[in-house]
């Protein structure tokens, strides 16, 4: 058993490694880049509690009622008789996502409370066990075809709480969950991945949550793809499989994942799954920004909607992707099939790059209308994407292209101007991140594996954390010399902070650049800039102990 053991690490290994190998130009991933732009539905049995039970509203998000509310099997199961989906209609779904400029759906099949959205020979499932004895994924795949959008499921091969034997975080609370996790693979979760490969051919296959994923378990899935190579795959699988892409949830790396194919999965308010009193809707102007940022990083938005128990997506979500896609429609050159910015950060918006052309998003219009772009090429023509009539006139500022703007933004959410340039873009500022691989220090760290050193290491993957009882901290980086610093990206991990500020070692003294609440999950601010060599980020007040992942300073000249 030993030696089956660890040749199936071995081959799971070598899958990982050659997953790491492939370059950015593998063939199936041509339309997904392409692409740019998603829809995440999370659509289940947790919208009849929709974030309710036992006349409490459970913490946490709506999917996760199961687990969050500690609710037994016995009482969860009573639910389908409950999910009468009637309003469901799968040809407005698909529509709504086409409006939106999206290009590809993904959505659960099953989740973690084990209750299939699709015909499964398991009986828990939504046409044998509910009054509305339809099969919505089938009717989703088949809308997804007639708007040309690529269909893609969402399934969670190791959490089930529904299951005997299947994972729960944070440990089972049922005893009737108890059971052999190997065998819930092989009887439930490998039959059916085969179910929903045969009969909807999906695009993509999207994992989620490895909880005690080893690599036989994840081999018995990862072999039901070796004949559909076309499938696009995640890397939440588990067992040393790394998919096809990098998967950061509900942030924005604050530089990308330079090397690798990655897409933000995020919320339009603070659930996935339908939570009836989550009123906390992100406004369009940050959708579209968002949307912008991660192109801008090379990047794609999977953006939620998480539909009632009768089957609507809520007004909120309809009417933002609206205009979401109302203002992609004369913007679209800018977005689909672009690359990333060349820039690493640009102080009034975000750039995405296509062929000759160079587009520029303009978030903060220039008080004197003049758009200082960091770049030694010459630039043919500039005109506003949106109107070509309007054009702009071009000049030079030592490292600086000048482009002359109208007095007012035409967008006020994201203006973009289209230029032609010579050749690709030569960069007059060479080294735009230069806290990267330098040092760091801290108040405290929680243990060796929280070095401070990890913030500026470019991962995304470590983090420095503060010890356990430290509610305020700081972290320090010494750039080794001077450097005029014009912006700040950082990448907090549990939303903790609550307060903060950013301040540069002037002589005997500290000096505060600025000053904010909240650092959340992606900074990004700018600055006046200001020559120093040392810099902290002094966190002043925390929920718990701080962690961060990626402090990056950037240069202005």
């Amino acid at each position: 058993m030993k030696k089956i053991l660890l040749l199936l690490a071995f081959a799971a290994l070598q899958f990982s490694l050659n997953a790491q190998s492939k370059t950015l130009n593998d063939p199936k991933m041509d339309w997904w880049k392409e692409a740019r732009f998603g829809m995440f539905i999370h659509w289940g049995l947790y919208a009849v509690p929709a974030g309710t039970y036992d006349g409490k509203q459970i913490p946490g998000i709506g999917e996760w009622i199961m687990n969050r509310g500690k609710i037994p099997m016995s009482v969860y199961q009573t639910y389908p008789a409950k999910f009468n989906p009637v309003k469901f209609n799968a040809d407005a779904w698909v529509k709504l996502a086409s409006e939106a400029g999206m290009k590809y759906l993904v959505i659960t099949s099953k989740h973690h409370d084990g209750f299939a959205m699709f015909k499964s020979k398991d009986p828990f499932n939504i046409v044998d066990a509910t009054p509305f004895k339809k099969d919505p994924i089938k009717e989703l795949a088949e809308a997804c075809k007639k708007y040309k959008i690529r269909f893609g499921l969402y399934y969670s091969q190791a959490q089930d709480w529904n299951h005997p034997g299947g994972a729960a975080s944070g440990g089972h609370w049922d005893s009737a969950q108890n059971g052999s996790m190997d065998k819930y693979i092989d009887e439930v979760a490998v039959p059916q991945v085969k179910e929903i490969l045969d009969a909807y051919n999906p695009a993509i296959i999207w994992w989620d949550t490895p909880t005690n994923m080893n690599p036989e378990r994840a081999t018995k899935l990862a072999d039901l793809l070796k004949n559909r190579p076309d499938i696009i795959t995640n890397n939440r699988l588990g067992g040393g499989y790394e998919g096809d892409l990098e998967t950061p949830e509900q942030y924005i790396p604050a530089t990308g994942i330079p090397g690798k194919n990655w897409e933000s999965c995020m919320t339009m308010n603070d659930t996935w799954g339908f939570k009836s009193y989550d009123q906390n809707w992100k406004s369009t102007k940050v959708l579209i920004r968002n949307l912008i940022d991660i192109a801008s990083k090379g990047g794609n938005y999977l953006l939620n909607v998480g539909p009632t128990e009768e089957g609507i997506i809520p007004e909120p979500s309809v009417e933002r992707l609206k205009q979401v896609g109302a203002w992609l429609k004369p913007n679209a050159d800018a977005i689909y099939g672009s690359k990333a910015s060349p820039f690493t950060y640009l102080r009034w918006g975000r750039a995405t790059q296509k062929n000759n052309k160079l587009f520029l998003h303009v978030f903060e219009w220039p008080v004197d209308g003049k758009l200082k772009i960091p770049m030694n090429n010459a630039i043919t023509k500039a005109q506003l994407l949106a109107n070509s009539k309007t054009k702009i006139a071009i000049s030079r500022d030592g490292l600086y292209a000048v482009l002359q703007l109208p007095k007012t933004a035409p967008d006020t959410i994201a203006t973009v101007i289209a230029l032609d340039i010579n050749g690709p873009v030569q960069l007059s500022i060479t080294e735009p991140i230069p806290s990267t691989g330098k040092t760091a220090t801290a108040s405290s760290q929680d243990s060796d594996k929280f070095s401070p050193a990890n913030v500026l290491d470019g991962e995304g993957k470590t983090v420095w954390k503060a010890a356990a009882d430290q509610k305020t901290a700081w972290l320090q980086i010494d750039l080794g010399k001077p450097y005029s610093i014009g912006a700040m990206a950082a990448t907090e991990v549990g939303g903790n902070i609550q307060q903060y500020k950013l301040e540069y070692q002037s002589g005997a003294e500290w000096k505060t650049l600025l000053e904010a609440k909240g650092l959340g999950s992606s900074a990004f601010k700018v600055f006046d800039p200001v020559k120093a060599q040392v810099f902290r980020l002094s966190i002043l007040q925390a929920k718990a102990a701080p962690q961060i992942k990626d402090l990056q300073l950037l240069f202005e000249e």
